[in-house]
């Protein structure tokens, strides 16, 4: 593997890394809490298999992502699992101390926040390329973006 795979590698598991193996991990291994967080949104049964589609999606999509298989279908679901994960469970505007002089709850969900969309901003740059449009995605969704390629290598 060149410097140039390695680079892009170690660019792209920077990434996923919070997913891939530390979030799906911990819902695995705190599986009964993750379970009773996501309760707050939906009753029990339904919690269960958000928690599952949530694991599923934390070990498979970032897998597609690091190998380069639909890595930009896949990056298009993470950016839409962030974004999603931030406006169920990070809202700021609940709490309603965000202007509060000291701790804030509503503060800390806001960074929280913040950090899951800028995510989902890095996975869409993985979706639409350095110099693509979302043309180029939509054309081709499950295509790869052979990032490991020698072509254009100096």
């Amino acid at each position: 593997m060149t410097a140039a795979a390695l680079a892009t590698l170690a660019v792209r598991y920077l990434l996923v890394m919070l997913f891939f193996p530390f979030s799906a991990a911990d819902k695995m291994f705190n599986f009964d809490g993750a379970v009773a967080q996501a309760r707050q949104i939906a009753p029990n049964t339904i919690a269960v298999v958000l928690i599952m589609a949530g694991v599923a999606t934390e070990i498979l999509m970032p897998l597609g992502i690091l190998t380069g298989i639909a890595d930009r279908a896949a990056a298009f679901v993470m950016a839409g699992y962030c974004m999603v994960t931030a406006l169920l469970w990070k809202q700021f505007w609940k709490p309603g101390d965000f202007w509060r002089a000291g701790d804030s709850k509503a503060r800390d969900l806001f960074w929280d926040f913040l950090k899951n969309f800028s995510l989902a901003g890095g996975f869409l740059m993985l979706v639409v390329g350095a110099h693509g449009t979302i043309g180029t995605f939509l054309a081709d969704p499950f295509a790869s973006s052979h990032p490991y390629s020698q072509e254009g290598a100096p």
